[in-house]
């Protein structure tokens, strides 16, 4: 595509990784002009988005970065002279209203998914250390106050053990007021084996999946729906938000059952290409079930639209 907008938010901190995720990805995939938008204008933000290669960066958050982006804005401050020209797809997190208005446009413009709040489903089982187990469920609990840290698990211990762990780490975190309340959005889900908490989990789909078992990579080749998978105790789910893995704009809510994260897909569109050979057997055959088919439907003027090519010289002079 030509045109990408990528929409970084702003909140309580600044999201430069939000930047060069979303920059990177388009300006990889060959845009010939890469806009950022975000409310957060920080010396952080502007300089991820310089590092990513972007060529504008829009001042501005929420549903009306979205509709800027997706419609474009005369400049007012230099009596029309130049525009804010419109982008052809719009990427990147955000908050319900951000969601909310990038589903609204999406018949204008391209999307890449629509993405909820923050989501992590640590699968775990006795060989888990509760205390790296409740660590990774706070570090997805204090993103905002609607997401979701779950733990499943075949080992009805180590639930009580993380329990304990996330009250004294709790109280000791900075972030504990949005932590907390984030916290009641997710649950601890006991399960009698392995094959019933791979179920639970894949009935979830989650945006985040830490595999934290005996044969990690065994029990990751068994997951059908996560939007990333995190293998092995020592893979925290965290430096995949600012590094590791292709990018942490995944989906969220269920949706990873068929969609994937954010890539360079996200910024190419395939166009299709026909052409059929002249005097070649099978551009006849292909064109006299054209015909068949045609009439079969009873659509007469594409019947005859074939039939004009069968057996006759229609190269262009």
């Amino acid at each position: 595509m030509r045109t990408a907008g990528c929409y970084a938010p702003g909140g309580r901190y600044p999201l430069p990784s939000s930047v060069l995720m979303t920059a990177i990805a388009a300006r990889s995939a060959g845009c010939e002009r890469v806009v950022v938008a975000s409310p957060n204008t920080s010396d952080a933000m502007l300089a991820a988005a310089a590092i990513a290669g972007a060529d504008e960066f829009l001042a501005v958050g929420g549903a009306h970065a979205v509709a800027a982006m997706a419609y474009g804005f005369a400049d007012g401050d230099r009596d029309g002279e130049t525009e804010f020209e419109r982008v052809d797809v719009i990427a990147g997190p955000g908050n319900k209203f951000v969601t909310a208005a990038k589903q609204l446009v999406s018949g204008v413009i391209g999307i890449d998914m629509l993405a909820g709040p923050s989501e992590l489903v640590v699968l775990a089982d006795g060989s888990s250390h509760p205390a790296v187990v409740a660590a990774d469920l706070l570090a997805q609990a204090e993103h905002d106050a609607d997401a979701s840290a779950m733990l499943v698990t075949t080992d009805g211990g180590l639930a009580d053990s993380v329990q304990a762990e996330l009250g004294t780490q709790l109280a000791e975190l900075a972030t504990r007021d949005v932590a907390e309340r984030a916290l009641g959005n997710g649950f601890v889900c006991v399960c009698e084996s392995l094959d019933e908490a791979i179920s639970v989990t894949d009935r979830v789909a989650p945006e985040h999946l830490e595999i934290m078992t005996a044969d990690a990579e065994v029990v990751a080749g068994r997951i059908r729906n996560a939007g990333a998978c995190f293998i092995g105790a020592r893979t925290a789910e965290v430096v995949g938000d600012y590094g590791a893995g292709p990018n942490h704009t995944l989906p969220t809510g269920g949706t990873a059952r068929f969609k994937a994260g954010l890539s360079v897909m996200d910024f190419l569109r395939l166009r299709t290409w026909i052409r059929l050979e002249d005097d070649s057997e099978a551009a006849g055959t292909l064109l006299a079930d054209t015909v068949r088919i045609a009439e079969m439907e009873g659509l007469a003027g594409h019947a005859a639209s074939a039939r004009a090519r069968l057996g006759s010289d229609v190269r262009c002079q």
